[in-house]
């Protein structure tokens, strides 16, 4: 039922402001899943479980970072038939983000632009949100970052406190070290920066008797050069998941549009196939050492196909899921063998 009531939805949502917009649509959805109405509306999810890094995820499909961001829609969510729901992303200290207006809706071309800034109420704040979910029995990944007023020379540090934080609550841990919207955050994507990022994390989990997963996600704007070092990096450093990718800086895609030059990451459609192949860059020199999470432009069970053929073990949604809805999740589950 509430596949076929997204569209109008969705209309309704669209004539409105993209962020207000948003947090309406999330708190609707605690709402609907509070009062039990959106378990009646909503179907189970049918697809073959798949395992890496030794998690089990009930199905291929999750939703990206940068949706939840403060944690608290985790059930609600889950109803919709996600597999996998990464939230945040969570930083030491609470922080406001980026000034308004930082989201922006192309439909023309399916896509958004955000500079949101990682607004967030802090690590320990979201973890107690998402500490209140009940009814989700999928796995849980929580996105960590730096804050914005942490120099880069002691990112290693935010970095190490969010995810000692986050150890004994998460399924797995991604440390985005590539929003392009938290001043000079994508420079830690250096083959010599990244190796000393995974290292510190590594040291931290090996002190754990639960080996909970580390995973990093990747900009999209990286050169053939960059993904070969980067690659081997996260093989030789024992990197147990890499999301690949996040949002681009890159415009030429949506070139003309009245908010194309608004700075932020562009996500969605323009996005789809230079994802893939960023995913297929990575996996020819990680092979099966290192499994993806593959993200970026995700439109279709087609799309969600493709990255799989380029390496992709699992795939995310966000902006995908915004002009789709939930058909989308179900879709893609059904065709993927």
């Amino acid at each position: 039922m509430l596949n076929a009531l997204y569209p109008a939805a969705r209309n309704i949502l669209f004539k409105i402001d993209a962020e207000k917009a948003h947090h309406l649509s999330m708190s609707g959805l605690r709402l609907m899943e509070k009062t039990g109405l959106l378990g009646l509306m909503t179907a189970e999810t049918k697809a073959q479980p798949v395992t890496i890094a030794g998690v089990t995820f009930p199905n291929p499909v999750g939703l990206a970072a940068g949706l939840d961001k403060e944690a608290n829609t985790i059930d609600a969510l889950g109803r919709l038939g996600f597999g996998h729901i990464e939230v945040g992303t969570l930083t030491p200290k609470p922080q406001p983000g980026n000034e308004g207006p930082r989201l922006f809706r192309l439909p023309e071309h399916q896509a958004l632009i955000n500079r949101m800034g990682f607004n967030n109420p802090g690590i320990e704040e979201g973890i107690e949100n998402a500490n209140q979910s009940s009814s989700f029995k999928g796995v849980l990944g929580i996105n960590i970052g730096k804050n914005k007023t942490t120099p880069n020379e002691q990112a290693l540090d935010d970095y190490a406190i969010a995810f000692e934080k986050a150890y004994p609550h998460a399924d797995y841990i991604t440390a985005n070290f590539s929003s392009p919207n938290t001043p000079g955050l994508r420079d830690l994507q250096s083959s010599e920066t990244a190796a000393r990022l995974l290292e510190t994390l590594k040291n931290i989990q090996a002190k754990h008797d639960r080996h909970v997963p580390i995973a990093l996600k990747v900009a999209p704007d990286l050169n053939d050069e960059q993904i070969e070092g980067l690659a081997k990096v996260f093989r030789d450093g024992g990197l147990d998941i890499l999301i690949a990718t996040n949002t681009t800086i890159e415009r030429a895609a949506v070139e003309g549009h009245p908010v194309a030059q608004e700075a932020g990451g562009l996500s969605g459609a323009p996005l789809t196939q230079h994802s893939t192949e960023v995913i297929s860059s990575f996996h020819q020199v990680m092979k099966n050492d290192v499994p993806i999470i593959g993200a970026g432009g995700i439109f279709s069970a087609a799309d969600a196909l493709a990255k799989k053929e380029a390496g992709a073990s699992l795939v995310q949604l966000y902006t995908g899921f915004v002009y789709q809805g939930p058909t989308l999740i179900h879709e893609i589950c059904r065709q993927w063998i």
